[in-house]
């Protein structure tokens, strides 16, 4: 990465993280996913229940290889069918440790989701003892209006396409505000701050994960 450009990029990440600082959740910047694995072990290690929400960023920073082969109890999408995956979804929400990412994630220190399912979004705000939110500098947005531009131009349309789902923004690229049965932008969910000191860690790494 440009030197120049890498740069920015921490200064938009160290703002990011004195915001949510002050909205009581704990944030931090960690350079590369060697650094990111060392510090989910400080959470996570043998005989850890953890869940994980739908997230390409824990794929693509070796997370998903990474709680499969700890030896926690794990729960994600490994069902055959949906009603283990509902299970699964369940199970997840009593789990010590939940693991996901966010869509969004603002420079005045707000987590921004929209989930179809909302597992996501209720293991986030509610449930697990302990929630682990990862992201590349790709999710930092200015403010809510900008991470609802990013939902509707990217995320939803890749997740749409990825996910395989007949719905209007698979052809067309941008998110068509459709009712779709198969609609996967049901339930929105900003994130402000946390009133349990702790639970929630926000972990942001320089390069770009996921959509």
């Amino acid at each position: 990465m440009d030197k120049n450009l890498k740069l920015v990029i921490e200064k938009r990440i160290e703002r990011t993280v004195k915001a949510l600082r002050e909205h009581n959740i704990d944030a931090q910047y960690i350079p590369d996913t060697q650094a990111l694995l060392q510090k989910l072990g400080e959470y996570i290690n043998e005989g850890t229940s953890c869940g994980v929400g739908g997230s390409m960023t824990l794929f693509e920073t070796g997370v998903i290889d990474y709680l499969r082969s700890s030896g926690c109890e794990y729960y994600g999408k490994a069902a055959s069918n949906t009603k283990d995956l509902i299970s699964n979804y369940r199970q997840s929400f009593f789990c010590d440790v939940y693991v996901t990412s966010s869509n969004a994630i603002t420079e005045d220190g707000e987590l921004y989701n929209v989930d179809g399912t909302g597992n996501r979004v209720a293991a986030l705000t509610f449930g697990p003892s302990k929630v682990i939110v990862i992201a590349g500098a790709n999710k930092i947005v200015r403010n809510l209006d900008e991470a609802r531009r990013r939902i509707k131009y990217t995320a939803a349309p890749a997740n749409n396409i990825r996910l395989e789902k007949p719905n209007p923004c698979v052809k067309t690229g941008v998110c068509m505000e459709c009712r779709s049965p198969t609609n996967i932008c049901i339930t929105e969910v900003v994130t402000r701050g946390q009133s349990e000191k702790g639970r929630l860690t926000v972990l942001i790494l320089p390069d770009s994960y996921g959509y």
